[in-house]
C-alpha cells in the first residue's frame, strides 16, 4: 500500500472539510485561493497521520474565526465563547477533517490512522521542509470567515 499515492489526494480533505462546516456549524465555505504559503494564522490545529508514508493536517484560523464557528457549532453567543471553547474547536474540526477523509480514503489503496490532535498558538510560524516533503495550501471561507487548510507529506 501507498499512503499518498494518488492526484489531488489534497481534495479529499478539502471535502471532508467543507461537510464538517456545512453539517456541524451551518456554515458554507469553499476553496478561496491555492497557495504556496506555509505560515499559519493565531491558532492551529494538527494531527499527524502516520501510515506507509506519513503525513500532517494543519487547520488553521484567526481565534475569533474559531469562536465564531464554535459559537455556530454548539448555538452559545460568541461573546460567551471561552478561550478553551476556542481550542477545543480547533482540535475536533482537525479530527473530524481528518476522519472523514481518512473514511473516504479507505475505499482506495490510501490506509493512514490518526494522532491525538494537538494545537500551536502564535502568528509568523511556519513550516519549514526539505526538498522530499510536499506541502498544499488552500484557503476556504465564505463573507464572513477564512481557514486555512495544509497538508504535508512524503
Amino acid at each position: 500500500m501507498n499512503f499518498f499515492s494518488i492526484d489531488n489526494l489534497e481534495n479529499y480533505f478539502i471535502d471532508a472539510l467543507t461537510e464538517i462546516m456545512s453539517k456541524m456549524a451551518g456554515l458554507s465555505i469553499k476553496v478561496i485561493s491555492s497557495e504556496d504559503n506555509n505560515s499559519f494564522d493565531a491558532i492551529t490545529g494538527a494531527m499527524i497521520l502516520p501510515g506507509e508514508k506519513s503525513g500532517m493536517l494543519f487547520l488553521s484560523a484567526k481565534e475569533d474565526t474559531i469562536q465564531y464557528i464554535c459559537s455556530c457549532m454548539t448555538g452559545t453567543s460568541k461573546d460567551k465563547v471561552s478561550t478553551k471553547d476556542t481550542e477545543d474547536t480547533m482540535r475536533e474540526l482537525v479530527n473530524m477533517t481528518a476522519g472523514s477523509a481518512k473514511q473516504r480514503l479507505n475505499k482506495s489503496n490510501i490506509i493512514f490512522n490518526l494522532s491525538t490532535p494537538f494545537l500551536f498558538k502564535g502568528e509568523n510560524m511556519c513550516i519549514l521542509n526539505n526538498e522530499k516533503t510536499r506541502v498544499f495550501s488552500s484557503t476556504l471561507g465564505n463573507e464572513e470567515i477564512a481557514i486555512g487548510i495544509k497538508i504535508a507529506y512524503l
